[in-house]
């Protein structure tokens, strides 16, 4: 593990070594979000004239910094993970376990995302508060469920390559986790 200035070595959840620039969308939904939601309530709470857009577009960025969040969880590897079953089995297993939540993992990214692009297909409904086709949200929430299917089938690919994971072997993945 590396070491900072002041020699001391910086906890897992403050490295920042694993980011990528697809990490940045998720960080101005998120603020883009935050921003909204204090304009929402200065104005219905301090100037007493709630802006009617505030509701409905902060509802739609919190599914964005969802599915957005999901996808970058696919690529490190963080979902979150049933691990008492892998701990009893043998090495085999666990293998052929994560390899089968792999592959059901992705048929589930997969099948949903082609389910949400005929979903943003048939609706024609424009969103209450501006004057947007709701089907935006759904094509994003499709290519979103797009990244994670590729992500998925590197991960994929990188467990049969490999033979381990996190849960095969968590000891090899204690100091660092898997980076795309």
């Amino acid at each position: 593990m590396r070491q900072d200035d002041s020699g001391v070595e910086p906890d897992e959840s403050e490295r920042l070594d694993d980011v990528q620039l697809q990490d940045g969308i998720v960080l101005v939904v998120f603020w883009t979000l935050a921003v909204v939601v204090f304009l929402q309530f200065f104005t219905r709470y301090v100037l007493n004239n709630s802006l009617g857009w505030t509701e409905e577009i902060a509802r739609y960025l919190l599914i964005g910094v969802t599915f957005i969040g999901a996808v970058m969880a696919v690529r490190k590897e963080s979902h979150i993970a049933v691990e008492l079953v892998y701990r009893w089995l043998p090495r085999r297993a666990r293998l052929a376990l994560q390899i089968a939540v792999d592959l059901v993992a992705l048929a589930f990214y997969a099948i949903t995302g082609w389910l949400c692009i005929g979903l943003a297909q048939r609706t024609q409904q424009m969103m209450g508060a501006i004057d947007l086709p709701k089907s935006i949200v759904y094509w994003a929430v499709a290519a979103c469920f797009a990244g994670m299917t590729v992500y998925g089938v590197v991960v994929l690919v990188r467990h049969i390559r490999t033979g381990t994971s996190r849960l095969v072997d968590p000891e090899l993945f204690s100091a660092t986790g898997p980076t795309l």
